[in-house]
């Protein structure tokens, strides 16, 4: 079969000396990223994409590199979730509610090793699922024409916010942000400044990766500088005992794993749904159809193995729209496409075809990648426990100067560090005001690109706008962005994650 041989080809492209080590150091600053709470997956991309240009790697190990921190920081979540109760990143939410209570039992090790199994089952069937699903997807993408395109570019800011979407006003108002950043520089097709208020640093326009390392980096600084005591938890609270998992806890969670799985999946391949929502319904599902004795929230393994399963499957089912499409369907698979696009790739049908060693490379890393965070995760997590024990008053000036650095590096020049610390700024402003950052970023990634399309779509129908919903492929389209746009206000109270009382701030 074609996908095998393309796998076996990807294979042959991943086991190199270079790419085993970048993607076992990529797995481990991802466990320890993902482990401190509060960075989480998209800033720990984003803070290292400068790193990878400063290395000056080429693109397959770049990115082997990067999503090898995806996927580790995805581990990584559940270590302060199941021992502080406090949760890593947003979908290790879940993970806390019966995590914590086995900590409090004593079962902190075996609760670790049981999530870091599941989170295995979850991303490594998922990324078989990237493996047959993607290049289906690519099938149908290459009947695309410049108006489905710009169909699909609304699909994407029409889902922007999530299912789960608190306010999908300040995810509009986001998006036009980033749209507006998008648009400022020298017109290619027209050749006149637009939004340079005369100043010729800006008329290349501005690099996306400035963007969304002030964005989510510099940012991340600003808010440490308002609790700048920066203390670690005691040492006495990330103690453990077992770290291992007994075979009588693997057998009852199995059925569990397998669900959650499934649905994780399906929940990362939907546009903007994102590994939140399938840690969330995982969860949800799993209490519905195992919690017959009211067990779950009180230390049930199977509370810990659903959610872990569900969000590592939904990182791998992010990945097909991003590479099948071009379209993003998380917010860190939307730092990995500024990424893709940094390194003059265009993700899409065509990468399939016309770079598949890039492609069927990052695929065939992703296994490895997986086994490696199985081996590192297990027998060796009080190693990154200890980590939490680092204050994050000496972390975060490691952030600033990696992002100075690796800014300075890309372009050598101080305007683009002025406009980081700007864009820091205005990324703490929105945080603040709790504005989503992902959509400002797919505004600046994907808003030339829908300019340009909607322009030849334009220039093929002699200006007549109909054009745009000319074709069934592309009503199809619009009818599912504007049921992206409605969803959220009609489900999404029951769909959105409710944060436990217990859970600390």
């Amino acid at each position: 079969m074609d996908v095998f041989s393309s796998l076996a080809d990807g294979f042959a492209v991943a086991l190199t000396w270079q790419n085993l080590g970048l993607a076992l150091v990529g797995c481990f600053l991802g466990t320890i990223i993902g482990a401190l709470p509060g960075l989480g997956p998209s800033n720990g991309v984003a803070i290292l994409i400068p790193l990878a240009f400063t290395l000056g790697l080429p693109a397959t190990p770049a990115l082997i590199l990067l999503t090898s921190v995806y996927y580790g920081a995805m581990y990584g979540g559940r270590i302060s979730s199941i021992l502080l109760n406090i949760p890593g990143d947003e979908p290790a939410l879940m993970t806390t509610l019966d995590g914590y209570p086995m900590t409090k039992q004593g079962k902190a090790g075996e609760a670790l090793a049981l999530s870091g199994i599941a989170s295995f089952v979850g991303a490594f069937f998922a990324t078989w699922g990237l493996v047959f699903l993607a290049p289906q997807l690519v099938k149908v993408a290459l009947l695309f024409g410049p108006a489905e395109y710009f169909a699909l570019f609304t699909l994407a800011f029409a889902t922007l916010g999530g299912i789960a979407a608190r306010n999908q006003a300040k995810a509009v108002m986001a998006a036009a942000l980033g749209l507006g950043v998008a648009m400022i520089g020298v017109d290619h097709q027209t050749g006149v400044p637009r939004l340079t208020f005369g100043e010729i640093h800006l008329y290349e326009g501005i690099h996306f990766l400035i963007a969304i390392v002030g964005l989510f980096a510099i940012s991340e600084v600003f808010l440490f500088l308002e609790h700048a005591n920066g203390t670690a938890p005691k040492a006495s609270d990330t103690k453990l005992n077992r770290i291992t998992a007994p075979l009588s806890m693997l057998k009852k969670t199995s059925g569990t794993m397998a669900r959650s799985t499934v649905v994780g999946f399906i929940a990362g391949v939907l546009p903007g749904a994102g590994a939140s929502l399938g840690s969330f319904v995982s969860y949800t599902i799993e209490k519905r159809i195992a919690d017959k004795e009211g067990t779950f929230g009180t230390g049930d393994p199977r509370g810990v193995a659903a959610p872990e399963a569900g969000n590592n499957a939904a990182a791998g089912g992010a990945l097909v729209p991003m590479l099948a499409l071009g379209v993003p369907g998380s917010g860190t698979t939307a730092v990995l496409l500024a990424m893709l696009m940094a390194l003059n790739i265009t993700p899409g049908p065509l990468l399939f075809t016309q770079q598949p060693d890039v492609v069927w490379g990052l695929i065939a890393a992703l296994f490895i990648g997986n086994i490696m965070l199985l081996l590192l995760n297990v027998p060796m997590v009080g190693l990154f426990v200890r980590v939490l024990q680092v204050p994050t008053k000496y972390l975060m000036p490691a952030v600033a100067m990696i992002s100075f650095v690796g800014i300075y590096g890309l372009s050598g020049s101080t305007f683009d560090l002025m406009v980081m610390i700007i864009f820091g700024v205005a990324g703490y402003l929105l945080r603040k005001l709790d504005v989503p950052l992902v959509p400002v970023i797919l505004g600046i990634l994907l808003g030339n690109e829908m300019e340009k399309n909607m322009r030849r779509a334009l220039t093929i129908s002699d200006g007549d706008y109909s054009i745009l919903w000319g074709s069934p492929m592309a009503i199809g389209i619009w009818c599912l962005a504007i049921l992206g746009f409605i969803a959220p206000l009609l489900v999404g109270r029951f769909l959105r994650p409710k944060k436990d009382a217990t859970v600390a701030p």
